[in-house]
């Protein structure tokens, strides 16, 4: 199981908590910065947190999790950097909310809600594990 920084790296802390009891858990982050195809038109200095792999991804099947899922470039990105680490034998996507409005032909394998929401929608991950969708406060 493989986060994408940040939001879904702590959707994958959540999970990884709650199957671990009965189950082993190779767990590994991804920080795709420098595979986004926008990297010239976010901020100066994005934040980058290094990519943390600790097992071999060649074989094995892969479940890369977010909190949202939107255009489909993140996950774009999130695969392009698993392959420069090996091949699995395939990749799976969870999500916390699909927002739709997809740009490429990416789909999850597993939904916790889908939405059609205003397009500030976001998900914020509280400290006691719990979420909820809300809505970005936009700066005038």
């Amino acid at each position: 199981m493989i986060g994408i920084h940040r939001g879904g790296a702590v959707v994958a802390d959540r999970i990884e908590r709650e199957l671990a009891q009965q189950h082993h858990i190779l767990r590994g982050n991804l920080d795709i910065s420098f595979y986004r195809d926008d990297l010239d038109t976010i901020a100066p200095n994005p934040e980058v947190r290094p990519s943390e792999l600790p097992f071999d991804i060649n074989g094995k099947t892969i479940w890369l999790i977010d909190d949202v899922l939107y255009t489909g470039r993140t996950i774009r990105a999130a695969m392009g950097e698993l392959f420069d680490y090996g091949r699995p034998a395939a990749i799976r996507l969870a999500v916390l909310v699909d927002r739709g409005g997809r740009e490429l032909p990416i789909h999850a394998d597993a939904v916790g809600l889908t939405t059609r929401a205003d397009p500030r929608m976001h998900v914020e991950l509280m400290h006691d594990g719990a979420w909820r969708v809300a809505q970005r406060q936009v700066k005038s």
